[in-house]
């Protein structure tokens, strides 16, 4: 679209524009010192909200900008709309976002290293030259009360380097890449280095689909430092005895609410079962299937995804594990809908006709112990948003139920809009229980971590114990104390919820280690 006077003026929710701008701090000399922004165009992308705040006389619409990292300007985070999108949504009370970068020369990098920081007041007077075009670019409401401050957000995360290892396109998935990356701060206590394997979709490039730690295939040796030429250049492997994304471990631990059944299936010679919808890169599947025995049904709608897993993930079909393209949510509706015409608890040839890919799941019973849900939503408007709003209406959660067995359990990995609510969903018996979580109110926060430290790992593991007591007990934590966040929430500190005595003692175990993880960390 053309660009004049007025075109920033209003705010247009989910308006997407990028143009090139001449580079006020552009160096005289580029090649005598390193400069950030050192392009003479720069790429500049306005994007305003799709949920605009309310605004007032004396709440006005907050705009806010952001410098793409060096090096990271074609990165889909950085370079597409979805990608801006998802920082914007992180940040619910932000109207317009601007994003400035250098306008980039290579279309496709390859490898990408950390550039070294640079001084904090390079920063302050760099700020200060983009001012004027901020200003310019501000809507009128935002000045009603005279020009606002316009803050610089950051963003940093923990990769150092990262190598492109493919990049490829999916029927359903779209464009994807995997990538090896190393690390900062992880592993380096010891002096080793941490590689992880990452699978990413350019639809929502800031969720990593999935995440792998990766270990050196020779004997070359890549702790030699943090600048060794072997990464990029050493054959790596995936080391799948061990999960390393950050939600796949709660998902595992859940199974500890039916733990009690699941050895009881075991000792009595059974192998449990656990249907995956959802398989990306196949962590979680492979995870289940050799290090806690379980026997596999994964569905995934895109082929190319399976293809990728198997590649480059350490995904392998076996006599356990079976994997297949196709719905899975028209998978478990076929399921059900035939275990209750037939009344079998064999699913037949029948149970998958005209499912793609799925005729070769005749053998396996109709009936699993644990149904492990990791989808994300095709529609990235509304944010980071997993499962899709399709699995979590009334009637497909309830045709998930019939495919459990009694006292089997759903798990799904919610990824919302906002970090401000989660839900928790748990199955038992004929019932379905509905358990809100807000993940950013003291009740899930660490007392340890509270009034001044913002939510971290520490939090997240204080607060998945929480869960665990919340959904045994079905009662809200610390439900008669006025909890606020500030100077006055540290009386808290160090207290715990009391654990029922009729809470699973393996249960009450792993509530209590999480608490303690906390305290020792």
């Amino acid at each position: 679209m053309s660009l004049n006077k007025g075109t920033f003026e209003t705010l247009v929710p989910s308006r997407f524009i990028t143009f090139t701008f001449p580079n006020p701090s552009y160096p005289s000399n580029p090649t005598a010192h390193r400069h950030y922004l050192h392009t003479p165009l720069l790429r500049v992308a306005v994007l305003d909200s799709p949920i605009q705040p309310t605004t007032t006389p004396t709440n006005l619409p907050l705009v806010a900008a952001m410098l793409v990292p060096e090096h990271r300007e074609t990165d889909w985070t950085f370079s597409t709309e979805t990608g801006h999108l998802q920082l914007l949504v992180s940040s619910p009370e932000i109207s317009r976002l601007i994003l400035i970068g250098n306008l980039p020369t290579d279309p496709l990098p390859e490898i990408y290293d950390r550039p070294i920081r640079s001084d904090p007041m390079f920063f302050v007077k760099l700020e200060e030259s983009l001012t004027p075009l901020l200003v310019a670019l501000l809507p009128k409401l935002a000045t009603k009360n005279g020009l606002p401050e316009i803050p610089f957000l950051s963003y940093e995360d923990d990769v150092i380097r990262s190598v492109t290892v493919e990049r490829c396109v999916g029927s359903c998935a779209g464009e994807m890449l995997v990538e090896d990356v190393e690390l900062d701060g992880v592993g380096r206590s010891d002096g080793n280095r941490e590689f992880r394997r990452r699978l990413r979709f350019k639809r929502m490039p800031n969720l990593i689909q999935t995440q792998v730690r990766i270990v050196p295939n020779t004997s070359a040796n890549v702790n030699a430092g943090s600048n060794c030429v072997g990464f990029g250049k050493v054959d790596f492997r995936p080391d799948t005895g061990v999960l390393v994304h950050p939600y796949l471990t709660p998902m595992v631990a859940s199974l500890s609410l039916i733990g009690s059944y699941l050895d009881e299936r075991i000792r009595c010679g059974f192998r449990p079962k656990a249907l995956c919808l959802g398989v990306g890169g196949g962590a979680l599947l492979t995870f289940l299937n050799t290090e806690l025995g379980f026997q596999i049904v994964g569905v995934e709608a895109d082929e190319v995804v399976l293809q990728v897993a198997r590649r480059y993930f350490g995904l392998e079909d076996g006599e356990f594990i079976q994997v297949c393209v196709g719905d899975g949510i028209e998978l478990i509706e076929k399921v059900s809908s035939e275990a209750r015409k037939q009344n079998s608890s064999s699913l037949g040839a029948c149970g998958v006709e005209n499912c793609l890919h799925l005729d070769n799941f005749h053998e396996l019973d109709t009936k699993f112990d644990v149904i492990m849900v990791d989808l994300d939503s095709s529609d990235a408007r509304m944010g980071l948003s997993a499962p899709p709003v399709e699995f979590v209406r009334k009637s497909v959660l309830l045709t998930a139920r019939l495919v459990l067995c009694e006292l089997g359990i759903l798990v799904i990995n919610v990824i919302p809009p906002t970090r401000s609510v989660s839900l928790a969903f748990l199955f038992e018996s004929e019932h379905i229980s509905f358990i809100p979580l807000a993940a950013e109110t003291p009740e899930w926060l660490a007392p340890e971590v509270l009034p001044d430290e913002p939510s971290n790992e520490k939090s997240d593991v204080y607060g998945f114990g929480v869960i665990l007591w919340e959904l045994r007990t079905l009662q809200q934590p610390w439900r008669n104390l006025n909890l606020q966040l500030g100077s006055g929430s540290c009386w808290f500190k160090g207290k715990r919820l009391e654990i029922p005595s009729e809470v699973n003692l393996l249960v009450g175990k792993l509530i209590e280690a999480c608490w303690d993880w906390v305290v020792l960390q």
